[in-house]
């Protein structure tokens, strides 16, 4: 979609985004009109450098010299982000001084929320700063420390876009997130908005097919769909606290990751595609059981995010949906409008926007913070 520059309308702001699944970084430009609505302009994804991708792999846990490790990802990621923003602008023919900000996630190393929020924190990997510098462009990045410091969970943070964007006063409605860990967001027609993490969504399903295959992702859950799902490994899966804990409720790689699943596959004799078929069950489960047990009113499920593209996983949900729920529909993000693949990105281009009008953009029901806060830190060109 190229336009020239004189019929691109403004306010324009972009979005960056690099999920758990460390499939790649999603860049968005996007016009956000006073009312807070988004219009997608362009979009632009690439796949991280296997450099890169290794290191932010290694450092999701303790390592050496993980300090200066670390400062070298947030430069190199900088480096990414701000290359792809150049391809956007130059796909578009404008200049960055047409950009009101850029909104910058970050890659997560480490989300550890707590109950007492001075031992509770979240570590997202970017010089923002350096970006700001690559690209002349202001940054909002550092999006989720403002909520832990008010004592909330730092996730999920899209809800507040999402009602924004699919809110619809004729229909309950819950919007299905499935990324590394996939989140709800559930949108009564009353209007509030409530949200938290299921559990893990394509993360593990990743990590077991690169242990055996090597490869990056299981294309269309081909691999899961080879196997026959385990019983007593889901059982044991499932009987973890996190699927029983109360909302607020947050969670990442560096609790739900391959240690964790060796662990409770002791004992076991099982193959691999048994593994992965049971791992995909897992998803569908924990997703199912949050929506029955908070949104059992819920009418339409919209499903964004990579895991809309493992088409084992999508019809799974459906199917089992149509047993557990009868009068749920389920329908991609792309039947209303937004790519399912760039819901997120779309999001960060909308806090950014939020803390350019000085707009709270979290919500205290969704990650027990206390009160509304402006999220995000700027980090000026």
């Amino acid at each position: 979609m190229n336009s020239n520059q004189a019929n691109i309308p403004s306010p324009l702001f972009i979005g960056l985004m690099s999920g758990t699944s460390l499939d790649g970084i999603d860049a968005v430009l996007a016009e956000i009109n006073a009312a807070g609505k988004a219009r997608l302009i362009q979009s632009h994804s690439v796949g991280f450098d296997t450099n890169l991708k290794s290191e932010l792999a290694e450092l999701q846990f303790a390592t050496n010299a993980e300090l200066h490790r670390e400062h070298l990802v947030a430069n190199a990621l900088a480096k990414s982000y701000a290359e792809l923003c150049q391809e956007l602008l130059r796909i578009q023919n404008i200049q960055p001084s047409s950009i009101c900000a850029i909104g910058a996630h970050g890659q997560t190393l480490r989300h550890q929320p707590a109950s007492d929020h001075l031992k509770s924190y979240t570590h997202q990997s970017l010089n923002p700063a350096l970006l700001a510098e690559l690209t002349g462009i202001n940054v909002i990045a550092n999006f989720r420390t403002r909520d832990m410091a008010a004592g909330g969970q730092g996730a999920p943070l899209v809800p507040a876009f999402h009602r924004e964007q699919f809110y619809d006063p004729l229909e309950n409605r819950a919007i299905l997130n499935i990324g590394g860990i996939a989140n709800l967001t559930i949108l009564p027609r009353s209007g509030e908005v409530f949200g938290f993490d299921c559990g893990p969504g394509n993360l593990l399903l990743d990590a077991w097919i690169y242990r055996h295959h090597g490869k990056a992702f299981d294309d269309d859950g081909q691999w899961a769909s080879s196997g026959t799902p385990d019983s007593e490994l889901l059982s044991r899966m499932l009987q973890d606290p996190y699927f029983t804990k109360q909302p607020p409720k947050s969670t990442g790689r560096d609790y739900f990751n391959l240690r964790w699943l060796d662990d409770l596959m002791t004992g076991l004799s099982l193959t691999p595609e048994d593994v992965q078929a049971t791992l995909l069950q897992l998803t569908i489960d924990s997703i199912l059981k949050a929506l029955r047990s908070f949104a059992s009113n819920t009418q339409t499920l919209i499903v964004c995010g990579g895991g809309v593209r493992n088409i084992a996983l999508l019809e799974l949900l459906k199917i089992q949906a149509r047993d557990q729920m009868p009068n749920l529909k389920i329908a991609s993000s792309a039947q209303f409008g937004i790519d399912p693949q760039l819901v997120e990105s779309l999001a960060f281009a909308w806090l950014a926007w939020a803390f350019m009008q000085k707009r709270p953009a979290n919500v205290p029901a969704v990650t027990g913070a206390k009160g509304l806060r402006i999220l995000g830190a700027l980090y000026p060109a």
